[in-house]
């Protein structure tokens, strides 16, 4: 019986004068060619290539190749040994990474021995780069570049090496002369292209499938070595697969299966080691399964024999939940249904090709990615989706089983009222991007019909746009279509998770995720299956927004961004407690709290990956910059692997309170005890809150009042379950209480003060104290937080400070001067000690009046503020439901412990906002 099928790919080419001889020449070469591989039953190639040309005629080439197998040429009864089929085989692949080296290939062929299956069928791709070489040296041929003939020497001595490493003997001697052999005759056939100047796919396909020929020669005889009997497989002589003219091929399991058992019946072993990548067409012309073809190899393979397991090896310990070099949190799924898995690959996920999964679901054969250079990790197993594969120490909440992204990608969209109810219209449109031969990645259309939306690679939209302006041009210029646009620079992002499907919330989830993050979503597709929600972004949002979806599903811990404002007695008792706090928060809260910048007035600190708290003053004094807010805003913002940023204000200062409607509005949270933005300009504050109210940003100013007590909270609390608010009454400063609790007997009022500003209890200048003008800040914002329209100017305020001590020079010269004025506090706290009362400087809210005051008021003894000690603050909020017996809050309300405690609360409430664990 013989078989034989010819190829016949033709090659023509204009030569000019200066390629071909004066004379008329007949030129042949080439005939005949024999045994140009190294297996037993490998292909014959005859190449007949003959030429005439006259001085200026152009000349014609013809190559034909023919693959004969062997197997078929021998005479005879084929061998009756059948194949067997069933849970006895397990099939291995082995990608170009597990074999790149002779020390890897000897690892190989250590696993396939430690395999105790049964039978084993395995799979080997090309050694490393060199699928890459066997294309460059076509390449170099079609563009007649002589230095394929070095580039093919190369890819001789890599093999060479390699094989001197691993074998000896018979085995090497054998292996060098086929190797020298193959190389010998793909000169002969690159010498043909570089004259032709072409190369068809069938011919590329031959060429470029030797490098799996080679790498499958040798690790069958490394596992010989090792005492094991094998086999080794041509698998052109047993796939049967049809190209499509979508780039991809269709296998023909019937003859596949025929020519395996016909194979096997020759070739009985219970190891075969066999080729990945390459195959041949029906009419036995050499062809490959494309890129990723090892794998498809392999899942074929294993459908044929009906395995119980295909095991894929490559260099990484599974499949992540997203790209760890974007997600450094991303973690190994011990399992994925197929349909997960063909989501997420379609998706760009490392994982498989999606029609690698195909051959193997009819079967449910289970796929399982293992790490080679990490024998111990368990990999991940692609299986079907059963009622208790979530309990094998998944995440039970994670709903979503992991997310891939598609960069450079471009959005198209079609729009116009004429599109509405028009049949057909979708399909011209994607009749005409088929035209080009570009790839619709996702398709989105709103149920009005007004416009069609879909994504293509971002190489291919010029032709995608220029074709459909062609085809609709008269719509276009009718009328009945408005406009084709194109949105450049898109990335794609999918949530993949079986789980997904019939669960409420879960896009909500997603959506608030990406909202929460300040990143806007350009389009959305959802299939009814459920399995997978596809979003589109902006490019540079892309790693921002997996990096958010991520952390909110409970994947990853919640990452935020810190830029701090002002190192000073707050804003550094701040860094020292995060540095207390951060490992704690870590591992028990999930919250990573990255500071990535300080900055003063002076001098700023910033990091690519967060700094190291526990030295950052000498960090700051070393290693600081030039202060600069726009760079510094950037620089805690820029970094796209953190999703979420936050500024925190420590300053006092008006001008850093202006810059928070700019980073509200560009996505960055705010925390501060800053009250100048709150009770500046009452425009500037409505303005603030409404953008505040209206985005998904953060807000947060609990400190701004009473330092660490929770007064704007318990306000907020009142209004939000539906209380009024009838007066707010309280001492609010830590230093004026301080002075007052003390300001007894026959105490001096500037001896008190003295005292306070010795403890630290004071600003270095009292008189910011003694004004008032704090404690009418502090009124002002109570007072617009309980929906009153005030302005400062409109709070009448009693200061302390004397009329004319106001102007002093200095604060040493205030102090010096003040026991001159002793005398007035004096009487009145007199009078009010004759009435049994004592004085409290307070600030009141009188919503019902819509007023509000700061003054020095007389209580009695009995009263809750004349109880106070040190520098605590008070607060009493009388409501309709707190009518007869005001609600109180107390506590202190100085320090910078306490306001920095205050600030940092703030933060974790943040956190908490931003889908960390409460």
């Amino acid at each position: 019986m013989a078989f034989s099928s010819p190829i016949s790919p033709s090659y023509s080419s204009h030569l000019s004068s200066k390629h071909v001889k004066a004379n008329r020449t007949k030129f042949s070469t080439i005939n005949n060619i024999n045994s140009f591989s190294l297996i037993q039953r490998s292909p014959f190639l005859n190449v007949d290539f003959s030429s005439q040309w006259e001085r200026g005629k152009s000349s014609k080439f013809s190559i034909n190749a023919a693959v004969t197998s062997k197997e078929y040429l021998l005479d005879g009864a084929l061998e009756n040994t059948q194949l067997p089929k069933g849970v006895c085989w397990s099939v291995h692949k082995f990608g170009g990474t597990c074999v790149g080296t002779p020390e890897r290939i000897g690892n190989v062929a250590e696993i396939i021995t430690a395999d105790q299956s049964e039978r084993k069928l395995v799979v080997v791709s090309a050694m490393s780069k060199v699928t890459d070489m066997m294309y460059d040296l076509i390449y170099k041929a079609q563009s007649r570049d002589d230095s394929y003939i070095t580039a093919l020497d190369a890819v001789r001595e890599k093999h060479k090496l390699a094989a001197v490493d691993l074998l000896d003997g018979d085995d090497l001697a054998s292996f060098l002369s086929k190797l020298q052999d193959d190389v010998n005759n793909l000169k002969s056939m690159l010498r043909a292209i570089y004259i032709a100047g072409h190369a068809t796919e069938s011919f590329s396909d031959f060429v470029v499938g030797h490098g799996e020929l080679w790498s499958a020669h040798l690790l069958s005889s490394a596992v010989r070595k090792n005492g094991v009997e094998c086999k080794w497989m041509d698998t052109r002589e047993v796939l049967v697969v049809n190209p499509t003219s979508s780039n991809q091929v269709d296998p023909d399991y019937l003859m596949s299966e025929e020519r395996l058992e016909k194979w096997y019946s020759k070739n009985p072993s219970k190891t075969i080691i066999a080729t990945g990548f390459i195959a041949t067409t029906p009419q036995n012309i050499p062809t490959t399964l494309k890129r990723d073809g090892s794998d498809f190899s392999a899942a074929i393979m294993g459908a044929l024999l009906k395995a119980h397991q295909v095991t894929i090896w490559t260099d990484v310990d599974g499949v992540y939940s997203a790209d760890p070099r974007k997600v450094s949190e991303a973690v190994i799924l011990k399992t994925l249904s197929y349909q997960e898995a063909w989501e997420m690959s379609y998706f760009g996920a490392n994982v498989l090709h999606p029609r690698t999964i195909v051959p193997v679901m009819q079967y449910d054969i289970p796929i399982v990615i293992k790490n080679i250079f990490n024998l111990s990790a368990p990999g991940t197993m692609i299986c079907r989706s059963s009622g208790n594969e979530y309990q094998d120490g998944q995440k039970l909440e994670s709903l979503v089983k992991g997310f891939a992204t598609i960069d450079n990608v471009a959005l198209v969209n079609v729009e116009g009222t004429g599109m509405a109810g028009v049949p057909g219209t979708a399909s011209a449109i994607f009749s005409a991007v088929k035209d080009v031969g570009a790839n619709v990645i996702m398709i989105s259309q709103a149920s009005s019909e007004h416009s069609v939306c879909f994504a293509v690679p971002e190489k291919e939209v010029k032709a995608v746009a220029d074709v459909l302006e062609s085809r609709f041009g008269q719509a276009l210029s009718a009328g009945r279509l408005s406009q084709i646009a194109v949105i450049p620079n898109c990335s794609i992002l999918a949530a993949v998770g079986q789980r997904m499907a019939s669960t409420p919330g879960v896009s909500a989830t997603l959506f608030t995720a990406l909202a929460k993050a300040n990143i806007n979503i350009r389009a959305i597709a959802q299939g009814c299956t459920e399995y997978n929600i596809t979003v589109v972004v902006k490019r540079e949002d892309c790693v921002r927004a997996l990096r958010a979806v991520h952390s909110k599903f409970y994947l990853s811990r919640t990452i935020i961004a810190v830029g701090i404002v002002g190192p000073g007695l707050i804003g550094g008792t701040l860094l020292d407690q995060l540095k207390d706090q951060t490992a704690v928060l870590k591992e028990k809260f999930n919250i990573d709290l990255r500071v990535m910048g300080i900055t003063g007035t002076r001098t700023m600190l910033l990091s690519e990956s967060g700094i190291d708290l526990s030295r950052w003053r000498q960090l700051l004094s070393v290693k600081g910059e030039m202060a600069d807010m726009n760079k510094f805003v950037h620089h805690v913002r820029g970094n796209h692997f953190i999703p979420n940023t936050v500024m925190v204000d420590c300053t006092a200062d008006s001008d850093v309170a202006s810059h928070y409607f700019g980073w509200l509005h560009r996505g960055i949270h705010v925390v501060t005890p800053n009250k100048k933005a709150n009770s500046g300009p009452l425009d500037q504050y409505l303005k603030l809150r409404a953008l505040q109210r209206q985005s998904y940003t953060h807000y947060f100013y609990e400190a701004t009042v009473g330092a660490g007590l929770p007064i704007i909270s318990t306000l907020r609390g009142l209004l939000e379950t539906g209380d009024k608010i009838l007066r707010i009454e309280g001492i609010f400063s830590g230093t004026l209480s301080y002075i007052f609790n003390n300001f007894t007997g026959s105490r001096a009022f500037s001896q008190v003060v003295k005292e306070a500003k010795e403890a630290g209890y004071t600003e270095p200048d009292p008189r910011d104290d003694l004004s008032g003008t704090d404690v009418a800040r502090k009124v002002i914002i109570l007072a617009r937080e309980s929906g009153l329209e005030l302005e400062l100017s409109d709070i009448p305020v009693q200061s302390l400070v004397p009329e004319p001590l106001r102007s002093s020079a200095s604060p040493e010269e205030f102090m010096q001067q003040l026991p001159q004025f002793d005398q007035q506090l004096a009487v009145q706290r007199q009078e009010a000690e004759n009435t049994g009362e004592v004085l409290r400087y307070v600030g009141v809210v009188d919503v019902v009046s819509g007023k509000g005051t700061v003054e020095l008021q007389k209580y009695s003894k009995e009263h809750p503020f004349a109880q106070l000690s040190g520098s605590d603050n008070i607060i009493a909020f009388t409501t309709e439901r707190y009518a007869k017996q005001p609600l109180i809050v107390r506590g202190p309300g100085a320090g910078a412990e306490v306001t920095a405690g205050g600030v940092f609360s703030d933060i974790l409430r943040l956190a908490s906002y931003l889908g960390a664990p409460s």
